[in-house]
């Protein structure tokens, strides 16, 4: 009987734009993701079946097919089905620390962390890129969330461009419990009040995707100038959520009374995160947005900026 233990991290998006629409129905994106120390803890086992079972200790997690975890041991158990013969199928317990529905790739961490652990467990020997290739059939945030760190993602989100990881900034993230906001709302609204702007033609949107890899944001990020990343923080998605939630961006301007490097919804929210440059910083920022919003519905979180996706636990 094998068994694994896996640290699953949260991302954030410090730069969200979109660029267009794609011909598979979704938009063309460039953006700068980044992995955060505030994970779930996977634990997989082997079982003498060839079955898959996922459990959860947050209610809010379903544990049948609708789940992503769920999906990434059948896509393993459809892609190797000698290993599935030889080692067995497995169960999933998923100890949850990142929110749900939060815009923080939570479902699509635990995806990742699904892959990397069947791949040990059934010694497939599947190299990084080859483990990417898998996670792009089951979410655009999956493939990053496998190596983590900071990267450029384009495309719908699957192309990946490691850049060196930013480790030195600290972050407080913001949630209320009772809010989700839908991606599939966020973006499709979008599309109905900015589709005019979309570039059309494809040398345009590579031309515009290609920019940002030469972008203010990132020199800011290879020169760890944690004042300026603040400054340059872009997510497009907020033009259209925080009109219509205003909780969200009263979170955001609690953020910006509180001195911070910068502050932003992540991805399709209603996270707000706010970048800080020190421990003791993010944790005075977090005791002052709790004092601005004292409502217990409100969760906050501070932690730090890391260089890696998933990890075996030691």
């Amino acid at each position: 009987m094998r068994s694994y233990s896996l640290i699953v991290p949260a991302k954030i998006n410090l730069y969200l734009e979109i660029l267009g629409s794609r011909p598979d129905g979704y938009h063309e994106l460039a953006m700068v993701l980044q992995s955060i120390d505030l994970a779930d803890r996977i634990d997989l086992r082997s079982l003498s079946t060839d079955t898959i079972r996922v459990h959860c200790d947050n209610p809010q997690v379903p544990a049948d097919k609708s789940n992503l975890a769920y999906r990434a041991a059948e896509l393993m158990a459809s892609e190797f089905p000698k290993s599935l013969a030889q080692y067995g199928g497995v169960e999933i317990a998923i100890a949850k620390r990142i929110p749900v529905a939060a815009g923080l790739a939570g479902g699509s961490a635990n995806a990742a962390a699904v892959l990397v652990g069947i791949d040990l467990m059934w010694q497939l020997g599947l190299t990084q890129s080859e483990l990417e290739e898998l996670a792009t059939q089951l979410g655009s945030d999956v493939p990053f969330c496998i190596a983590g760190g900071t990267a450029i993602a384009t495309g719908r989100g699957e192309k990946l461009s490691t850049i060196p990881a930013l480790t030195n900034l600290h972050v407080v993230l913001a949630k209320y419990r009772n809010l989700a906001v839908s991606t599939v709302w966020a973006y499709s609204t979008y599309r109905q009040q900015f589709g005019s702007t979309y570039l059309s033609d494809t040398e345009s949107l590579q031309s515009r995707s290609s920019r940002v890899h030469s972008g203010p944001l990132v020199s800011a990020i290879a020169q760890k100038d944690g004042a300026k990343i603040g400054q340059l923080l872009h997510n497009d998605l907020e033009k259209v959520v925080l009109p219509e939630h205003p909780q969200v961006l009263r979170l955001r301007e609690a953020f910006q009374s509180s001195g911070v490097l910068g502050t932003m919804m992540s991805g399709s929210g209603p996270t707000v995160f706010a970048l800080a440059a020190s421990e003791s910083q993010a944790q005075e920022v977090k005791q002052a947005v709790r004092k601005l919003i004292p409502d217990p519905n409100l969760d906050l979180w501070a932690t730090k900026l890391i260089a890696n996706g998933i990890r075996v636990a030691n």
